[in-house]
């Protein structure tokens, strides 16, 4: 996991259950990249593997993917991340912000499917295609903003 250092670099994370997906961006904010897949472990472990990424690639704001319901309401998933939300940010000294990830982890899946990708190998990357997708989205909000 290398990155280079750069005046700002967003990370985008897609936090299940069971891994948690990375991604990162490029240094001038129009791509986004995925970067790891961290498998769970507890809470204090799964911050730390984030800590570690946000100091590797000098991460100056991090964007968490929020499960809403198609409604638009809150379930358990994304209490689970908003109470996820609050915990890093007891541990870093960054901006942390949540991003509508509804459909992210379908338009991954169906990107892999389209690039050919086999089942097996869907199943290891799907969590850092679907950060990649939660970060992208908010690369293109906020330029399309910035260029208002």
């Amino acid at each position: 996991m290398s990155c280079k250092q750069n005046s700002e670099i967003i990370m985008g994370l897609d936090v299940g259950e069971k891994t948690i997906g990375v991604a990162v961006s490029d240094s001038l904010l129009l791509t986004a990249q995925g970067k790891d897949v961290i498998k769970r472990k507890s809470l204090a472990e799964d911050i730390e593997a984030i800590k570690s990424f946000i100091f590797e690639c000098h991460v100056t704001k991090v964007i968490i993917g929020l499960p809403k319901n198609m409604d638009g309401s809150l379930g358990d998933a994304a209490n689970t991340v908003i109470q996820f939300k609050q915990d890093l940010e007891h541990q870093i000294d960054l901006p942390v912000e949540t991003l509508d990830e509804r459909l992210t982890t379908k338009l991954a899946e169906q990107a892999l499917i389209a690039a050919d990708v086999s089942r097996k190998k869907r199943k290891k990357v799907i969590d850092k295609m679907a950060a990649v997708q939660i970060l992208q989205t908010y690369l293109d909000r906020r330029k399309s903003l910035n260029s208002d």
